[in-house]
């Protein structure tokens, strides 16, 4: 039973990559938009939380609230679902939640700039330069993105276990690649690496429970969002 964390640039297909790693190896396969389905469960307005995640940290930064709380309720959610294993989460920071966590294999799926453009290209129906301003600005938000929130740069192959250039090899080859790599010794789950990730959630919770100040983003449910559903 492992977590695989699949990190991803734009037009890089890390979400065909996730999808058919997760459909070979029979896992859960999520991302970042799982937590608009969970936005009502605890209490969180599924609007602002929307132009959070599209636009932070510029949304954040107009609020009291701001970066840690914001965080807060990120980390509580994803670290509560990846909890249960077998689950291929592609998106979002995954792998900065899961750093500390043995058995989960944390991927970065890169292409090379003229890949990306051509993809651009196809999608947006624009020029070839002005298809290179738009991946630029692209990957210069989302690394302003990861900083701002989280303090890390993405592009960092440090973070990674495994990182993947799609360019040189087919979505497909990745897949075997992944789901090869996931049934090593490293990345099976232990006891300890268990308490591990029992920690993690439990510290989240934590998190969640002693802010006082989450509203108007954040209602407190100080039972809600973790008690089990009858």
């Amino acid at each position: 039973m492992s977590i695989i964390t699949i990190s991803r640039g734009s037009y890089t297909h890390g979400g065909k990559v996730a999808e058919k790693v997760a459909q070979k190896l029979g896992y859960e396969c999520i991302s970042r938009e799982f937590l608009l389905e969970i936005s009502d469960e605890y209490k969180i307005s599924e609007i602002k939380l929307i132009r959070a995640i599209r636009d932070a940290p510029s949304f954040l930064e107009r609020y009291t609230f701001g970066r840690e709380k914001y965080i807060n309720y990120i980390r509580a959610a994803i670290l509560k679902h990846l909890s249960k294993d077998n689950i291929v989460y592609h998106g979002f920071a995954g792998h900065f939640f899961l750093k500390d966590v043995p058995h989960a294999l944390k991927v970065r799926i890169i292409a090379d700039m003229k890949h990306r453009i051509e993809c651009m290209m196809a999608r947006e129906g624009v020029s070839k330069e002005k298809a290179e301003i738009m991946v630029n600005e692209v990957d210069k938000e989302r690394r302003r993105w990861s900083q701002k929130l989280y303090s890390i740069d993405t592009w960092n192959s440090r973070l990674y276990d495994l990182v993947i250039n799609i360019e040189k090899i087919t979505i497909d080859d990745a897949v075997d690649i992944i789901t090869n790599a996931v049934k090593l010794s490293p990345f099976q789950k232990t006891p300890e690496s268990q308490k591990i990730m029992d920690d993690l959630v439990d510290e989240a919770k934590k998190r969640l429970e002693r802010d006082p100040g989450l509203s108007p983003f954040f209602e407190p449910m100080r039972e809600g969002p973790w008690k089990a559903k009858k």
